[in-house]
């Protein structure tokens, strides 16, 4: 037999997407360890597919200086290389911390912390890389075509990250969230209107 309690029922959408209340079966609930272990697997899941992409843009950056070409960049173009450059090194930093943490963190009891500064982590690691795209496609621009596309290509790519990474889930959890306060609100004993 399959029982319920109230603090069992969870938000979901029909076919028609109309919000309605579902109970969770015991067998289906977990704890909070059993939540911060999917929770960190999912965050590194999340950083594996970032940080090979990292590291080759990292790696790529690396041998720039070295090439024939790079004697002839302007000041402004190095101080594009420069910001390309750190960047990508903070990105890989941000992106592989949750895992060394992980390792100096070994069964201290600490796993929801390390999933909380995990996922701060991967937002700062994403802006990073956002920054070292945006100012990489920015010099290699510059230096094959003129400031002017340079300019406007860097701004479409920062403009395309910075929605898709950031603004669009952020509206999503936005409007996830006033759905979740209406059901609330609805609910006998809620504290609606």
């Amino acid at each position: 037999m399959t029982r319920f309690t109230k603090e069992e029922e969870i938000l979901s959408k029909d076919e028609a997407g109309r919000t309605r209340m579902e109970q969770v079966p015991e067998s289906d609930r977990e704890t909070r360890q059993e939540r911060a272990d999917r929770n960190f697997v999912e965050l590194l899941q999340g950083a594996r597919v970032a940080v090979t992409g990292v590291q080759v843009l990292f790696a790529f950056l690396l041998t720039v200086p070295f090439s024939q070409g790079f004697v002839r960049l302007s000041a402004f173009d190095r101080w594009l290389f420069y910001v390309a450059l750190v960047s990508a090194a903070i990105a890989s930093i941000c992106y592989i911390a949750p895992a060394n943490q992980h390792r100096v963190l070994f069964r201290q009891g600490m796993k929801e912390k390390l999933v909380r500064r995990s996922n701060l982590y991967g937002i700062a690691g994403a802006l990073a890389l956002a920054m070292s795209m945006t100012a990489a496609t920015m010099l290699v621009t510059d230096y094959l075509f003129d400031s002017a596309l340079a300019w406007g290509t860097a701004g479409a790519i920062a403009a395309l990250a910075a929605w898709s990474w950031f603004a669009q889930p952020a509206f999503d959890r936005q409007s996830s969230s006033g759905e979740e306060e209406a059901q609330r609100r609805s609910r006998p004993g809620g504290t609606g209107g």
